[in-house]
């Protein structure tokens, strides 16, 4: 038997009922999509076909990001946290030893595709990835008329009409699955299918806007607790609801005044009560929500589209779907690109919205603090796998600590194989799930570790260290019983917290050293 066959027999072996075929991989990463967005989560939003991934798959209740786009991209891709990689806050190069995604998969005997949104390297992804084809979406401020899009490295003269991110990124997706039906069907694939939405802007399409019009009305302190006490039900959470946090919101946004100037009276730059709002703002406020579920909602079409032509290659039934967000809502009030024009229709292309941190709030629900964060409502994700032929328990939650830095093992594990590594890379981080496919709470690790501008984490067991800036006291919960992080337990328990900020420490030093070789 050879090393690879040996390798596929024990991937087999390791899900029990699964085939020995290896999968196909459809990785779908939403940006800046809260916690309890979609319906399975809780949420209000028309999510169908996200839906109908949880209900015949698996929902891991507590999957992790890393806080923010470029981190967690760097970590869902090399395997490693993005501290390990030199990725942490900005774009950069991999170590020497680093590799992405596709050199993992293409040892497996796999074709690999990209599109969507890349951002790690100015370099485009087809040539510094590995990827075999690729459509990349670099422009983080249209959703109609992007100026930087890139096929197979290609650059793309700007578009003028007839284009929405959303589905031109599904569209070349699915161009590229019908390549390789036609061309290579005989070999696995994995598509990387990275949307833009719902990141602001608030651009959507107005036949999508208009069904969700009146329906944010009742106002984000109604949403916020209604969302809470559907996962409560569906047993995703069981904490008392956080409350809203007026005095937090993101430094770098625009003050209050630049803010007013720039979209009128009727904003609001604070997650205050919904009714200290008045009639004028309420509605102002409600059709920016409406916006964000339109580009939610559409983001789901698309991703239906793409399981159609799966389900038309006659491979359904053997692909490995993860569907995840790269962190929580966003609270971030600043306005790029083309600026933003107030007699504009909200969500179209010459606007530039963005939720703010009362609907934040309520898209994190029932978390505390937003993207960047790293407190429950920065770095939660809705985590969903579905493999017809590999998950025999379906519609079920998962309990297991998951985590971006455990894509890279569970996708090589499923495929029968493991990560190629290089002869000096550090231990990959992450764990495989694939065990978690068949019993609930079987991954064992020591630890989870966050770090983004500042705000600091380390979650060992139950036990979560957390603390909000680089100057922020460090915070002790226990997730089993207080997963919203409402009762500090740092004074009760000083010698937990200190062990916890050791360690924490301790990763941090380990981590800077080896992006630095």
């Amino acid at each position: 038997m050879t090393r690879r066959s040996f390798l596929q027999s024990a991937g087999a072996a390791a899900l029990g009922a699964a085939p020995a075929k290896k999968p196909n991989i459809l990785i779908i990463l939403a940006d800046d999509l809260g916690f309890s967005d979609p319906g399975c989560h809780g949420g209000e939003i028309a999510t169908p076909n996200i839906d109908k991934l949880a209900s015949n798959g698996l929902r891991f209740t507590q999957g992790y990001s890393t806080a923010r786009c470029v981190p967690s991209r760097a970590t869902l891709l090399t395997g490693y946290y993005s501290q390990q990689v030199g990725m942490n806050e900005r774009p950069g190069k991999l170590p020497s030893w680093g590799r992405f995604l596709p050199h993992h998969m293409k040892a497996l005997g796999y074709r690999t595709y990209h599109s969507g949104k890349w951002q790690l390297t100015p370099t485009p992804p087809a040539k510094v990835a590995g990827f075999d084809r690729s459509f990349a979406f670099n422009d983080q401020d249209r959703f109609f008329s992007p100026r930087a899009t890139w096929i197979d490295d290609v650059p793309q003269p700007p578009v003028k009409e007839g284009f929405y991110a959303t589905t031109a990124i599904a569209d070349h997706g699915i161009g590229f699955l019908r390549d390789h039906a036609a061309s290579r069907a005989n070999d696995p694939f994995l598509l990387y299918l990275a949307f833009t939405s719902p990141h602001f802007p608030l651009h959507a399409l107005q036949e999508d806007i208009v069904r969700y019009r009146d329906h944010y009305l009742e106002g984000w302190d109604v949403v916020r607790e209604r969302r809470w006490l559907n996962l409560r039900k569906a047993g995703i959470v069981d904490c008392a609801l956080s409350p809203l946090q007026a005095g937090q919101w993101p430094a770098w946004n625009f003050d209050n005044d630049r803010l007013l100037k720039l979209m009128g009276p009727d904003e609001v730059t604070r997650a205050v009560p919904w009714a200290s709002l008045s009639p004028e703002q309420k509605r102002f406020q409600a059709t920016k929500m409406a916006v964000h579920a339109a580009m939610v909602t559409r983001m789901d079409l698309e991703i239906g589209r793409v399981l159609d032509q799966i389900r038309a290659m006659k491979q359904y039934e053997d692909t490995l779907v993860l569907f995840i967000s790269d962190n929580g809502a966003s609270a971030e009030m600043i306005v790029r690109g083309d600026m933003h024009d107030r007699s504009a229709p909200p969500g179209s292309a010459k606007t530039y919205l963005s939720i703010g941190p009362g609907w934040s709030s309520a898209a994190n629900s029932p978390f505390r603090y937003h993207k960047s964060w790293v407190h429950e409502g920065g770095i939660s994700s809705p985590w969903i796998m579905h493999w017809p032929n590999g998950i025999q328990d379906r519609g079920k939650l998962r309990r297991d600590p998951a985590h971006f830095i455990d894509v890279l093992p569970t996708i090589t594990e499923a495929a029968g194989g493991k990560p190629d590594l290089a002869a000096n890379a550090p231990p990959l981080p992450g764990r495989s799930l694939v065990p978690a496919l068949r019993k609930d709470r079987v991954v064992k690790r020591d630890f989870l570790f966050f770090h983004h501008i500042g705000n600091r984490a380390i979650r060992r067991g139950d036990m979560k260290l957390v603390a909000a800036g680089a100057n922020g006291p460090w915070e002790l919960y226990d997730l089993a019983r207080d997963r919203c992080e409402t009762n500090d337990l740092a004074r009760r328990y000083p010698e937990k917290a200190r062990e916890l900020a050791t360690a924490w420490s301790q990763r941090a030093d380990e981590f800077t050293k080896q992006a630095a070789s």
